[in-house]
């Protein structure tokens, strides 16, 4: 049976339409954290800032909508730990508990988490929904994000804010028109 076969229904997510088995959601969790980790590794340094802009948080996202919470939380969680054990996966060929982005690896996991639920509701089937979606996971990311930041270097959170977050919002803007185009066009394909 094809994916294109497959109709879609409400409450599903892209991973939905493929037929439903143990293996395959392990593959798609393992999949989404692996892919969570090469993205990570696009990597640009900003000037003055410890967090380098990266696809990380693309994927995160990106992985949120197509498996939905469940497996969204568990891919992110699966690359958070991992990671945190000592796999050179976090932006920049990073590891560890004591990095200054570890905050937004962990805003990351609810951000998964929060797009997916919304992505079972419809959030990643039009423009608009899309663009609203990303929005909020992005949100989700910086809120746990920069407060860490600030926490792990001393920065106030004038400081984290401007370090952290400023820096990163055309990126998030160009991240999120890409999601816009790419997520409604899947969806739009598959239910032809």
């Amino acid at each position: 049976m094809s994916i294109a076969a497959v109709s879609s229904r409400p409450g599903q997510v892209l991973a939905d339409l493929l037929p439903a088995s143990r293996v395959k959601d392990a593959a798609f969790v393992l999949g989404g954290a692996a892919l969570t980790g090469i993205a990570a590794q696009i990597a640009v340094p900003v000037p003055g800032s410890p967090v380098p802009v990266t696809g990380q948080t693309f994927a995160a996202l990106l992985v949120g909508t197509a498996l939905g919470a469940r497996r969204g939380f568990l891919s992110l969680a699966v690359y958070a730990l991992v990671g945190m054990a000592g796999m050179p996966w976090f932006a920049e060929a990073g590891s560890g508990v004591a990095a200054p982005s570890l905050g937004y690896v962990l805003g990351m996991l609810l951000a998964a988490t929060v797009v997916g639920a919304l992505a079972r509701r419809g959030g990643d089937r039009s423009v608009l929904r899309t663009a609203g979606t990303m929005v909020l996971g992005s949100a989700i990311i910086y809120a746990v994000g920069v407060p860490y930041l600030a926490a792990a270097t001393g920065m106030s959170l004038t400081q984290a804010v401007a370090a952290g977050l400023t820096p990163f919002l055309i990126g998030d803007a160009l991240k999120a028109a890409l999601a816009m185009g790419a997520l409604p066009t899947a969806w739009k394909f598959l239910n032809r």
